[in-house]
């Protein structure tokens, strides 16, 4: 085993060093927002620059114009469509909406063959070949399509199962290689972290008797969300914020909900569906609050990982949105702003470092402690 010493420093350089490439992408991303808006003849919108950078997109910008446009999959009456996403980008339209509330906005989409994209969402096009509303509601009435398509979440997602695949695989060939010798290379930089989630996680929560069938589910989970949050950190290679889709962080409270829900016993079920020692009327109260609280648990889950990821993204971007707004407002307070916004941003991706490390720790955590609750045996 490593000296912890010599861990420790090896994480304070790797998050040293990551933490300070990130601020340097974001202020790469932040003059490209102003090469934006002075293309732009409209002022800055800070809102939109950033629900443009957290949100899900059909292609991956990296800097300046170097993006890569990714596949749409589409299935409609016509069958299934392949096309890349630059044949809707690179074939804009504007139109003049009219909201119910009587506002008029000017409103652009995309259009590529039967298809039209508008605020990201694919449609068949309306009867004037374009995207159509209701008059009454404001909603858009084209046809929807099943949008297979892979997204910027979704690219984000394989590249996440990538690297993960990347280093236990080698961990493991290096194991056989290695068998009974001192961990070298990655392995001595992943195996504190294996450790850490199997003693001081699965083992105090569900029991050592039981923690090993748990094991392979907890660490891949808790590999899976700290490495998907830390590639949020680097906006150069795209801005993933695949913790911040929630349909993603859906799926891993399902899969949490799932295991739970067959892995409880008849002590777990006994004790929700039917307390003992408690009496018959407060029964009728407590039974459905246990019910109710089978899928909250698995709902918080969900809730906590995507609002946590997605604010410390928000509260990055604010620092660079304060630095274009006031060098718009003419003030005369740009550097000192500036700087300060700089300063705030270095301490908050170091904060967010530890973030990405906690959300990862605490979603492992409390999926343990649901499974240790399912599989525990009546106290005599």
């Amino acid at each position: 085993m490593l000296d912890k010493k010599i861990i420790a420093q090896r994480f304070t350089r790797f998050f040293a060093v990551l933490a300070l490439t990130a601020v340097c992408s974001f202020s790469l991303s932040a003059q490209d927002s102003t090469r934006e808006i002075d293309e732009e003849s409209k002022g800055f919108d800070a809102g939109e620059m950033i629900m443009h950078h957290i949100a899900d997109a059909h292609e991956i910008h990296f800097i300046g114009d170097l993006t890569i446009y990714l596949p749409i999959i589409v299935y409609s009456d016509n069958g299934i469509d392949v096309f890349s996403s630059s044949h809707f980008y690179h074939n804009e339209h504007h139109f003049e909406n009219t909201t119910p509330n009587g506002e008029v906005a000017d409103e652009h989409y995309f259009k590529h063959g039967d298809y039209v994209m508008y605020h990201e969402h694919i449609y068949m096009t309306g009867p004037d070949g374009g995207v159509s509303f209701d008059p009454e509601t404001g909603e858009v009435v084209n046809a929807t399509v099943t949008d297979l398509s892979i997204t910027k979440s979704v690219a984000g997602l394989f590249l996440t199962c990538a690297i993960l695949l990347l280093i236990f695989v080698s961990m493991a060939r290096a194991y056989g290689k290695r068998k009974g010798q001192a961990p070298k290379g990655l392995q001595s930089f992943m195996e504190p972290l294996v450790l850490f989630i199997r003693d001081e996680v699965a083992i105090p929560s569900i029991g050592a008797h039981k923690a090993d069938r748990y094991m392979p589910f907890l660490l891949t989970v808790f590999f899976f969300i700290w490495i998907a949050n830390m590639l949020g950190l680097i906006p150069f290679i795209g801005g993933f914020n695949v913790t911040g889709t929630i349909s993603v962080t859906l799926v891993l409270a399902a899969i949490v909900f799932i295991i739970t829900t067959f892995s409880g016993n008849k002590h777990y079920w006994g004790h929700l569906l039917w307390p003992p020692g408690v009496p018959l009327p407060i029964k009728f109260i407590l039974v459905p609050i246990e019910v109710l609280g089978i899928f909250i648990k698995p709902a918080v889950l969900m809730i906590r990982l995507t609002a946590n990821i997605t604010a410390g993204h928000i509260i990055i971007l604010s620092f660079v949105s304060l630095v274009l707004i006031f060098s718009q407002a003419g003030v005369g307070a740009e550097v000192g702003v500036g700087i300060g916004s700089t300063l705030f941003m270095i301490f908050m991706f170091f904060i967010e470092l530890l973030v990405a490390f906690l959300q990862a720790y605490v979603f492992t955590l409390l999926a343990a402690l649901y499974f240790g609750d399912a599989t525990q045996e009546a106290h005599h």
